[in-house]
């Protein structure tokens, strides 16, 4: 049996890694203009070039985001761009616009093409449409149920695939398809570069009465009417494998290396879990504690199991919730002496009990017992980011294994 792909965002090269060496069968990424993360770091022609062959050394995919909505000028543009990329080994691009469709159907007839979940396919003969238009997968919109989700793949062509986003960010308008941001702050949404306006603070106040604030908010601080909670479907593996996606994807290119690998790390986890059992699959509540030791806001299921009420909004703040540190990555391991040296990205102490994690959901407690500077003296504290540090381990680790650390 085809397992569903788990597909991982890639913000730059390095999250790529993570994300593959975690378990990712799939990741997507933008270049420097086309896509719609403008903010992250994004990816160069020669970074390109080296993420898709360490992807496909280790098995997985790359698929390239073309899904801004596009103004004359970024058509203009487009065709020398397809021409420079489309030899470099992208498994399939993902769009949403039909003149872009049009244009890589015409230069890159090799290419699969994916529909965005920006041109908001909420129904079986939309999505019947777009792949008589020549797309092979329609990556749905945010705002269906599971029930929705398996009427649309039963009512569509075997060869037309469906994937859905299963855990990452929500956004107030739909999927994605802001106005907000170029209102208010002059940044276009839909060509990548949305100011978040919907997680700003705001209060009421009526035209003719200026400087009066009415009281439609929580405290004192006013209130956050916008702001959605992030998505987790972590505890519906089993009902969204069996509504026939086949991909979950995780949204968070511009996350942190750490929370790509601990969120892939976990759903990894979960679906192959859920192979290996099927009628006897449970939900592990561990799965959800190791979800909330990455940043988060307040988790919701979305849409799974209709339309959410008020919980699914955050209405006292739109922070995140941070119960962990990222302190480490394993740059090197001796097996003879069991030490490891650590590029240190939070303080360590003597004395820390700290949690090591790596690929294929291997994890374990460590207790900080032996610290050195990488000249070998004992320490009492890494104290600097990206200080070189050695720590003797319990277990054997292997380059790209991850510490954390409860805050205290």
């Amino acid at each position: 049996m085809n397992k569903v792909e788990l597909l991982a965002p890639a913000g730059n090269l390095e999250k790529l890694k993570f994300a593959v060496y975690y378990g990712a069968d799939a990741v997507y990424l933008g270049g420097k203009q086309f896509g719609l993360r403008a903010s992250s770091d994004n990816f160069t022609y020669d970074e390109m070039k080296e993420g898709i062959e360490y992807a496909h050394s280790r098995g997985a995919k790359v698929y390239l985001t073309l899904n801004i909505i596009p103004h004359n000028s970024d058509i203009n543009r487009l065709e020398d761009y397809i021409n420079e990329i489309k030899d470099f080994g992208f498994d399939a691009v993902i769009v949403s616009d039909p003149g872009i469709i049009i244009i890589v159907k015409e230069l890159w007839k090799s290419v699969d093409i994916h529909l965005s979940t920006q041109a908001n396919n909420t129904n079986y003969m939309s999505a019947k449409f777009w792949h008589e238009q020549g797309v092979s997968r329609v990556i749905l919109a945010r705002e269906l149920s599971l029930k929705e989700i398996t009427e649309i793949n039963d009512k569509t062509p075997d060869t037309l695939e469906i994937e859905a986003f299963v855990h990452g960010a929500m956004c107030i308008s739909y999927s994605g398809r802001c106005l907000l941001s170029s209102y208010m702050a002059g940044r276009d949404a839909n060509r990548g570069a949305c100011a978040q306006p919907c997680r700003w603070e705001y209060s009421l106040m009526e035209k003719t009465r200026e400087g009066e604030y009415y009281p439609v908010y929580e405290d004192e601080r006013g209130t956050y009417i916008f702001n959605s909670r992030d998505l987790n479907l972590i505890d519906k593996i089993k009902e969204l494998i069996e509504t026939g996606l086949v991909s979950l994807k995780i949204e968070g290119r511009m996350k942190s290396m750490y929370y790509v690998a601990n969120i892939i790390n976990t759903y990894r986890e979960a679906i192959d879990k859920y192979y290996e059992e099927k009628d006897g699959y449970k939900f592990n509540e561990k799965w959800m504690e190791n979800l909330r030791k990455s940043s988060h806001r307040k988790y919701t299921d979305g849409f799974a199991n209709g339309k959410p009420g008020p919980e699914g909004q955050v209405y006292e703040s739109s922070s995140y919730i941070r119960e962990y540190d990222f302190i480490g990555i394993v740059r090197s391991f001796d097996k003879e002496t069991m030490v490891a040296t650590i590029e240190q990205r939070n303080r360590i102490f003597i004395g820390d009990e700290i949690e090591v994690i790596g690929p294929k959901y291997h994890e374990f407690i460590q207790k900080v017992d032996y610290l050195k500077d990488n000249k070998g003296n004992d320490i009492e504290v890494a104290p600097h980011p990206q200080q070189i540090i050695k720590i003797k381990m319990d277990e054997v680790v292997e380059e790209m294994y991850i510490l954390r650390k409860k805050r205290s």
